[in-house]
């Protein structure tokens, strides 16, 4: 098995043909016809490429690209039977990392499909397996280095900065109360200390992160208890 596609596009043919070409390549194929099936397919099954056409009834493949992106690092190649250079810079503002114009060869999709997939088993999956790094939605944390990468762009961070992100991150799901930061990040000097202290680093880090109160993408604020990052 060379991984799970998931394929959309509403022009039956087409997609029943892409679905065709992989899986004589062996690849596992989550084929539909709609956006609303997609979205759920893709909250309830390890994806690990997603083709999405852009021009869906309803739903727009650049709206799933986005959903995708609020959760996922996995490859998106996008499908148009349009040429306008706009959608092609739209879908990868969007975060796709490919795009074929119709009509187009199947070969062709999936020689794309597999340097995608190498690409990203190469440099996304691989780090995951190293205990010192933590990966979490375009979030990089080299804790041996100290390191902090968000969508690839360097994160300059103070050491308390790091120390509250990465222990967010490895409790990520779990709410986390100021008490508990300033326990394990400063020990025995918490009661020393302001809790408004750990107010003002998170604050800070959402700034660094264009990070909202309002509509976290990162640190969720649990009001009456402390912080959390969701799974």
């Amino acid at each position: 098995m060379n991984g799970r596609v998931l394929v959309v596009d509403d022009e039956q043919e087409i997609a029943d043909l892409v679905e065709l070409y992989l899986k004589n390549e062996n690849y596992i194929v989550y084929k539909f016809y709609s956006a609303k099936d997609a979205l759920d397919c893709i909250s309830k099954n390890k994806i690990d490429l997603a083709i999405l056409d852009v021009m869906l009834p309803e739903i727009s493949g650049f709206t799933i690209c986005q959903k995708i992106r609020e959760k996922y690092t996995y490859p998106v190649i996008m499908l148009t039977a349009k040429e306008e250079e706009i959608d092609k810079i739209t879908g990868l503002t969007l975060g796709a990392d490919d795009y074929i114009t119709k009509p187009f060869r199947p070969l062709e999709l999936v020689a794309r499909v597999k340097a995608q997939l190498r690409r990203y088993l190469k440099y996304n999956i691989a780090p995951e397996q190293d205990e010192n790094i933590i990966i979490h939605s375009g979030l990089v944390l080299n804790i041996d280095t100290h390191q902090c990468l968000l969508n690839e762009k360097p994160l300059t961070l103070t050491p308390t900065e790091f120390s509250i992100l990465r222990i967010l991150c490895q409790r990520k799901g779990n709410a986390v109360s100021a008490e508990e930061l300033f326990h394990e990040i400063w020990g025995d000097e918490y009661f020393s200390k302001s809790n408004n202290t750990i107010t003002v680093h998170i604050r800070h880090l959402r700034e660094k992160m264009n990070d909202s109160v309002e509509n976290p993408k990162y640190i969720k604020t649990i009001w009456g208890v402390g912080y959390k990052i969701e799974k």
